[in-house]
């Protein structure tokens, strides 16, 4: 079998009741195993916690948010939960969902969904398979396709129309971040002025809507050995809005190999994406403009916010770090990657040298 996403021991502080789990399990699955429940954690992620249930042969995935206190309106299971339910059905990649627990179980929100199989590409080839540019040009070229067949269904069609408010759209994402970071700011980051009034000042008139996924990245997507996707995950910051947005979110994820050294690593070894063969950020938003027929002429505007955009979601991890919300070792010097972001942030927009 391919190797997928790697789990590991549940770390401490980031235990479930097995046993309340189990019976929730009994309550709301049909024809569950009757075996012992067995669970791991998944090891990447840094927001929500993802563990790996297994019953016999029948496996699932519970997703919930972080320990401790979190910001409001940020990890919001039900929501996640719902999208799921719509867009399952249109959007196949994303897993099927199974039940949701409003937080009588866990204390907390949960959901559980099904669990792929497949191969994910983080930092490094798995060993199963050769790493080849032509392999690293293969998975480019899936990422821009399945992002594109994504903006093209028809969020109407869907119950997502009865979740979102399309209109003015980028407007709220500009005030929304900047209200996030102000709100998450500490005394060993900056405060971005330059840039929150250049956002402000250009923010664009969207021409469409589409639903986007925006957390759109190379390792929240799983492949077969061909290159070809078969699951994509992480559906909690999915909306309907710019899909320009979308691309720029992506696009803030997608590290080459010409980046600054500190960009590169900033959550650790560099992706994949940095390896020859692999798209550059010009040659997906090129593909990506050609397969969806739109104009890509402002995306500058969209690459400079999803850098501001993900310092802040950064910061707002490492608020939590700072105020003693987590003791997760891998926060501790966040603040030097938003900082970083925030740079190459003002470079993109112009208002720095780079």
């Amino acid at each position: 079998m391919m190797r997928t996403l790697d789990t590991r021991e549940v770390r401490k502080g980031e235990e479930l009741d097995v046993s309340q789990i189990e019976k929730f399990l009994h309550e709301s699955i049909p024809d569950l195993p009757h075996h012992p429940l067995q669970v791991r954690q998944f090891g990447a992620g840094h927001s929500n916690l993802t563990y790996e249930l297994t019953v016999g042969e029948w496996q699932a995935v519970l997703r919930r948010p972080p320990m401790g206190p979190v910001a409001p309106k940020a990890h919001d299971m039900e929501r996640e939960y719902e999208i799921l339910k719509a867009l399952h059905k249109v959007y196949p990649l994303a897993p099927k969902p199974y039940a949701f627990n409003k937080g009588d179980v866990l204390g907390k929100p949960f959901f559980i969904m099904e669990r792929r199989h497949g191969l994910v590409f983080d930092t490094e080839f798995p060993s199963e398979i050769k790493g080849t540019p032509e392999l690293g040009r293969k998975l480019s070229e899936t990422m821009v396709e399945r992002l594109v067949e994504l903006h093209a269904i028809d969020f109407e069609s869907t119950d997502l129309r009865l979740m979102v408010k399309p209109e003015g759209f980028m407007d709220r994402q500009v005030h929304g971040w900047i209200k996030r970071y102000e709100k998450a700011i500490t005394d060993d980051v900056v405060h971005a002025e330059d840039l929150k009034k250049w956002l402000i000042q250009h923010i664009p008139t969207s021409q469409e809507a589409s639903i986007i996924h925006y957390d759109y990245k190379l390792n929240n997507a799983m492949f077969n050995e061909n290159g070809n996707m078969v699951g994509l995950f992480d559906w909690e910051m999915t909306t309907v809005g710019d899909p320009l947005a979308d691309v720029g979110a992506a696009m803030s994820y997608w590290i080459q190999s010409d980046d600054p050294a500190l960009l590169q690593t900033g959550l650790g070894k560099p992706p994949l994406t940095v390896k020859p063969g692999f798209y550059t950020r010009e040659e997906f938003i090129e593909s990506y403009a050609a397969k969806s027929g739109r104009d890509v002429s402002e995306i500058h505007f969209y690459l400079t916010f999803a850098y501001f955009k993900l310092a802040g979601i950064v910061q707002q991890i490492y608020y939590r770090y700072k105020k003693g919300q987590t003791n997760d070792p891998r926060f501790a010097e966040m603040n030097v990657f938003v900082n970083n972001l925030i740079t190459h942030a003002e470079r993109t927009a112009g208002l720095a040298d780079g």
